[in-house]
């Protein structure tokens, strides 16, 4: 299994628009719902720091998360522009394997 997570931070009033685009059946599910070795997504909320968040995005390996990405790329860009304003910082934790 191959997981990749992202940590962000964004504002109270973006909160529901953000838990909606991000959470397990969000737009960004709904995407990667496209390629049968996606696995799934959570969305983890900080307990202690207001508006920090956590993904975790689940893969049956890199290299299908590859070929989604070269097969898809358009429209991952896409999803990445219409959630820009939904975050006041993003940033990758990292890419893992299990």
């Amino acid at each position: 299994m191959f997981v990749i997570l992202w940590q962000f931070d964004i504002a109270e009033d973006k909160t529901p628009a953000f838990e909606a685009a991000y959470g397990p059946t969000g737009s960004w599910a709904t995407l990667f719902r496209r390629s049968p070795e996606y696995l799934g997504t959570e969305l983890l909320s900080d307990a202690y720091v207001p508006g920090r968040y956590v993904t975790i995005d689940r893969w049956a390996s890199e290299d299908a998360f590859r070929a989604f990405r070269l097969q898809h790329d358009a429209d991952y860009e896409a999803v990445d522009r219409s959630c820009d304003a939904l975050t006041s910082a993003e940033s990758r934790i990292g890419a893992f394997t299990v």
